[in-house]
């Protein structure tokens, strides 16, 4: 008989003794110990005991034995129903994301991890490495605080960089975490939108200090052969996963390529970082358009932005500029190729191939920007969270870029078309500057070239 099985008949000894002390199962209270042991008492004396424990006991007692004899097997509960019936997915989805879970593997396990292991796990969740993730985190903590959330902060940074490197919806998200889609709605609006106002003046930055400047100016130059190029400037068309159908002129937000969208601006240092970034244009306007309706064009057409680092370029004075495709006006401040299939002069060939590798920083960029966070590739979020979930992933880009996180597989852009927009009438001294310079610096790469 088990082992196990003997004890717990010893402990019922012991409790009969306990409710009827009157009739000992061991021995009579006047015996002596060495009695009780050569005269113990017969099991038929407990049939006429007047006291129920005897009975109780041999109740107890027949059930434990028939089930020692006969073990009781649970038939598994089935379910059509839910997901994780597959053995190969021990727990639920809502208790494989929950907070302890991911407490457990943010403070415990984390630390028993080598660096890279550790970061490469955390890059396949979140799309970022843990020091990054904790930076973020910190900066963030303070402002979700004062929202009385009533999750971790570190947690809810989590859901939503998971949201937005994965491109999950809020229902699928939802469905991950086990909360309702309006809160995940509510957690990604609120995470997105201090990203972009608190922690974009941080991390986005025009280069106006002379020690930026030259670092800028100097990485295009051995990029490019070209002086004094500040930055890339780019546009690229955000696709939005559904346009409410009570959208005003919603046919304007269709791009030329067929599917509504909003349009997203950005300029590239010679590193990919962005030190600009604007959402202001739904995707049927033009890359101008949208670049006079921006905040930078306004600030350098007034003279705002004074960038100190003038050079001589053939008898020209060359302020800092910035290079884009024959999508943008042709300004001082912004330099365009003289044509998009190399019909021009030698010079003017050479200056175009120049100009193009520069341009090369900010399309990659918005490629890095696209592939690591993937929710850009198809914007699942409210028409009216749109713009501040775009300059968010900016922001969390330019982390990325500057921890020199590893470079995700770049998303291909469409091949980009259209002509040369007209010149208005406020723009035509910066756009005889701007020709003047884009011609001086064209002769001068040439003869540069043709002397080697």
């Amino acid at each position: 008989m088990d082992q196990s099985f003997l004890l717990m008949l010893t402990n019922l000894l012991h409790l009969h003794n306990h409710l009827d002390p009157t009739t000992s199962l061991l021995s009579d209270s006047t015996s002596s110990y060495s009695s009780s042991v050569a005269s113990p008492t017969s099991p038929t004396s407990l049939l006429t005991s007047t006291s129920a424990a005897p009975l109780l006991f041999f109740t107890i007692a027949s059930v434990l034995s028939y089930l020692a004899t006969h073990p009781h097997k649970k038939k598994p509960k089935t379910s059509t129903s839910s997901p994780n019936n597959n053995p190969s997915s021990p727990l639920p989805a809502a208790a494989e994301f929950s907070v302890s879970a991911f407490r457990a593997l943010s403070t415990e396990h984390i630390w028993a991890m080598e660096a890279p292991l550790r970061d490469a796990q955390w890059r396949s969740l979140y799309g970022l490495s843990y020091p990054v993730f904790t930076t973020v985190v910190d900066k963030l903590k303070p402002y979700i605080t004062q929202s009385q959330l009533s999750l971790p902060s570190d947690y809810a940074v989590a859901m939503v960089l998971s949201r937005l490197f994965h491109g999950f919806s809020a229902k699928t998200l939802a469905t991950r975490y086990g909360l309702e889609p309006y809160l995940i709605s509510k957690i990604t609006n609120m995470v997105t939108r201090l990203l972009a106002t608190k922690l974009y003046p941080e991390f986005i930055k025009i280069p106006v200090s002379r020690r930026r400047l030259v670092e800028t100016t100097q990485g295009f130059q051995e990029l490019t052969s070209l002086p004094n190029i500040c930055g890339a400037i780019d546009g690229t068309a955000v696709r939005l996963q559904h346009l409410p159908s009570e959208t005003v002129n919603s046919s304007m937000y269709y791009s030329r390529y067929g599917f509504p969208s909003i349009l997203l601006q950005v300029v590239a240092d010679h590193k990919k970082i962005f030190w600009d970034v604007c959402v202001k244009a739904p995707g049927g306007f033009d890359d101008a358009t949208h670049f006079r309706d921006s905040l930078l064009y306004n600030r350098l057409i007034s003279g705002d932005i004074v960038w100190d680092k003038g050079v001589n370029v053939r008898g020209e004075h060359v302020m800092p500029y910035i290079v884009g495709d024959w999508c943008f006006p042709l300004l001082s401040f912004l330099l365009t190729p003289f044509s998009g299939n190399r019909t021009g002069s030698p010079a003017e060939n050479a200056y175009d191939e120049a100009l193009l590798k520069g341009r090369k920083m900010v399309e990659e960029a918005i490629g890095l920007l696209k592939g690591r966070w993937k929710i850009l590739q198809n914007l699942n979020v409210g028409l009216s969270h749109a713009p501040q979930t775009v300059v968010a992933c900016c922001v969390l880009h330019n982390l990325c870029q500057i921890a020199r996180e590893p470079e995700p597989e770049l998303w291909r852009e469409p091949e980009e078309n259209g002509s040369p927009p007209r010149v208005l009438e406020n723009e035509k001294s910066f756009y005889y500057y701007g020709g003047s310079a884009r011609q001086a610096l064209a002769d001068d790469l040439y003869q540069r070239l043709s002397s080697r």
